[in-house]
């Protein structure tokens, strides 16, 4: 009759932690704007329900009148079973915790999908390790078996392996990091998503296209990180005016475009003052650079394009000219050039 108790009361208390205390603290969790509540409704699942079962099994066991060899047996199987449903949950909990970590300090932990599945991974094999173990296997001659087919392994794996270890190389190095704007040798350019065992995935800009390069590729390139040490960069846009111009007058009307631009278009840095250089005497003008401060990578698109359109507007009310490009040839009398090599 105990036995039967022990039954109930497992698979009761599974149902009751399951269906009323499970659930009244996931609703208490999408209330709460505490996100590592979050966390754990997924990761656990059913998972209580079976938990409280198997250990209701587990405690009627010890009061069974089975053979003593197979209520052992039982109960290693019962405890292997267990062990297995908490690796799962941990791993879960491993990778979540991973992931929210790194959405709250970008930079010092990166989520990428070889970080999460490399912890979960690493969850697994200890569950595993103690599973063995619980159920009396010796893992030593396992682990022996392993070392012995890994050059094997290794050789037949070889590119694989070495864009597994090459995406560690990313992670580690912080160098490109998920959400960095790059550009590489090859011409492609976009931001980083993910990092995976085989590939890193770069989101194209601004047509949004996938672009998959390996990481043994990503490794060896020449990339320039568009987002390191700092978001913000500087715009650049070269600019030609008439000789005829009055050049401080030019330069007065240029800034006063650029500040404004910077205080009204989103992506602009008011704080940061724009810097006016003049360049050099070109064929048809006077060429200067202007650079203002912008926020992220794709701010300077919309900054260029309303500072082109207020600076045009600004220097037709100045009566500032921006020349056509000019060339003027002189061109010598063909009968005297004739003239004279007959003569010679």
């Amino acid at each position: 009759m105990t036995m039967v108790w022990m039954l109930v009361g497992g698979f009761v208390g599974g149902l009751v932690l399951q269906y009323w205390i499970i659930n009244q603290f996931h609703r208490l969790a999408v209330k709460s704007r505490w996100k590592w509540d979050d966390l754990f409704w997924p990761a656990f699942g059913n998972m209580p329900f079976l938990l409280s079962a198997c250990f209701g099994l587990y405690a009627a066991l010890g009061v069974s009148s089975l053979d003593g060899g197979y209520r052992a047996l039982l109960h290693r199987m019962l405890m292997g079973l267990i062990l297995f449903m908490v690796t799962l949950v941990s791993a879960k909990l491993a990778g979540g915790v991973i992931q929210l970590l790194s959405s709250q300090v970008r930079g010092w932990l990166p989520s990428t999908t070889l970080l999460v599945s490399g912890t979960r991974l690493l969850v697994y094999i200890a569950g595993g390790v103690i599973i063995l173990q619980n159920l009396g296997i010796q893992i030593t001659p396992i682990i022996t078996a392993l070392g012995l087919g890994g050059l094997a392994v290794a050789l037949a794996l070889q590119d694989t392996l070495n864009n597994l270890f090459s995406g560690v190389q990313i992670i580690a190095s912080a160098l490109v990091r998920p959400g960095d704007y790059v550009k590489l040798d090859s011409g492609h350019e976009g931001y980083v998503t993910d990092v995976k065992a085989r590939s890193t995935t770069i989101r194209a800009f601004p047509d949004n296209n996938r672009i998959i390069v390996p990481n043994s590729t990503m490794t060896s390139a020449i990339v320039i990180n568009y987002s390191l040490p700092v978001e913000s960069l500087w715009l650049s846009l070269e600019v030609g005016v008439s000789y005829a111009s009055d050049l401080d007058h030019v330069e007065r009307v240029t800034l006063e475009v650029a500040a404004d631009v910077m205080g009204t278009v989103e992506g602009g840095m008011s704080e940061h003052q724009p810097v006016f250089r003049y360049q050099q005497f070109a064929d048809s003008s006077i060429t200067f650079r202007l650079r203002m401060f912008v926020k992220k990578f794709e701010d300077q698109f919309l900054i260029q394009h309303e500072f082109i359109k207020r600076l045009h507007r600004r220097y037709s009310e100045e009566s500032i000219e921006i020349p056509f490009p000019i060339r003027t040839l002189y061109m010598g009398d063909r009968s005297d050039g004739a003239k004279g090599s007959d003569a010679a």
